[in-house]
């Protein structure tokens, strides 16, 4: 059976195509989805992920992961009001520590089609940590009516529109043996889409002219934007979820019930200062990963820290950085070297009251 979000995959791909391969974020103001390395001529690059699924079912599946994540999991499981817009197929998370440090980055997948089946959704997380995800889990499931188990029979892909996809529907219904899930990211548009297949299916059966693009370009394209994903990008146990721009991500919810990890992360928003933020840099050369230390510091030109390098490569990269200082000339500071970057705001993040 295909899921698709609501109004249609193919309707969403062609008004993504329509936008210039942009859209807005949380509130934001647009930002270009395509990269300079993907090939003109396809309609969308469809890239391999390296994450895992985990499939989470049963009648108190929803209520369960209610209790462990930042976002409200009662939207995605159908919960509403009866007048209330069609459940989203898809839902990004965090899972936090108890002292409100981020453990898992997730996205949820709504497989069950209304509100009155049972629960049945998958979780994407980064691969590494699998079984820790899984031994999480069942560390609070007590007695709750749920089942836990990874889905090694499944492929997840992203894929990012570049020119107009055509009428790609029919295809779809054609492979929908194939295919499970084709929902735009929850994070933000400029991130296309993701799906989720079968191991055996062909992509450029269910999406025509589609190309299968290179695993590092589509981590080049993240870093560009700005998005985290996965261990490298949010350390479990180190990184903030507000500093992880969880928040422009439509990744927490200020209004559920209480869960893990709830009590620092409300409390800072309340307050309404964030002094750090994960921002996109940019090196003046291109450096192999391999030689940047794990956390190596971001200095500016009077040599005080103004934060510190997460993940990245060639001359891309992802930094968590004082928001005082990233209009300042910035260094990382390597073994004997260093390296001059410049640090961007996203245009898809929000736009400032009166902008």
């Amino acid at each position: 059976m295909l899921v698709r979000a609501g109004g249609g995959a193919a309707a969403g791909l062609r008004g993504l195509w329509r936008r210039g391969g942009s859209g807005a974020g949380a509130g934001g103001g647009g930002a270009a989805c395509s990269s300079p390395s993907l090939p003109v001529a396809t309609a969308a690059a469809c890239f391999p992920l390296g994450r895992a699924l985990l499939r989470v079912r049963g009648p108190e599946a929803a209520l369960f992961l209610q209790g462990l994540l930042t976002n409200d999991v009662t939207q995605l499981a159908g919960g509403g009001p009866p007048a209330a817009a069609a459940p989203p197929r898809a839902l990004y998370a965090h899972a936090l520590n108890a002292q409100g440090r981020c453990l898992y980055d997730l996205i949820l997948y709504r497989l069950h089609e209304r509100p009155e089946e049972e629960p049945h959704i998958l979780l994407e997380c980064d691969s590494t940590v699998l079984d820790a995800v899984q031994k999480h889990l069942k560390l609070y499931k007590i007695r709750r009516k749920v089942s836990i188990a990874p889905c090694l029979d499944l492929s997840l892909w992203a894929v990012i529109p570049r020119e107009r996809p055509g009428d790609i529907a029919g295809s779809l219904n054609k492979c929908a043996d194939q295919t499970l899930v084709l929902t735009p990211d929850p994070r933000t548009e400029v991130m296309g889409w993701r799906l989720i297949t079968k191991k055996e299916a062909n992509l450029l059966d269910i999406i025509p002219g589609s190309h299968i693009g290179n695993i590092q370009d589509y981590h080049r394209h993240r870093y560009k934007q700005g998005i985290p994903e996965g261990v490298k990008d949010l350390p479990p146990g180190v990184a903030l979820p507000l500093e992880s721009n969880l928040a422009y991500m439509n990744g927490i919810s200020f209004t559920k019930g209480c869960y893990i990890g709830q009590e620092l992360t409300a409390r800072t928003h309340h307050m309404g200062v964030i002094r750090k933020r994960l921002l996109p840099v940019q090196f003046s050369a291109s450096l192999p990963l391999q030689s940047i230390p794990e956390g190596a510091e971001i200095l500016t030109e009077s040599g005080k820290s103004a934060g510190k390098f997460r993940a990245g490569g060639d001359e891309l990269g992802i930094a968590l950085l004082r928001l005082a200082n990233i209009n300042e000339p910035l260094c990382l500071n390597m073994p004997g070297d260093k390296v001059k970057l410049t640090a961007t705001i996203p245009e898809w993040w929000p736009k400032p009251a009166g902008k």
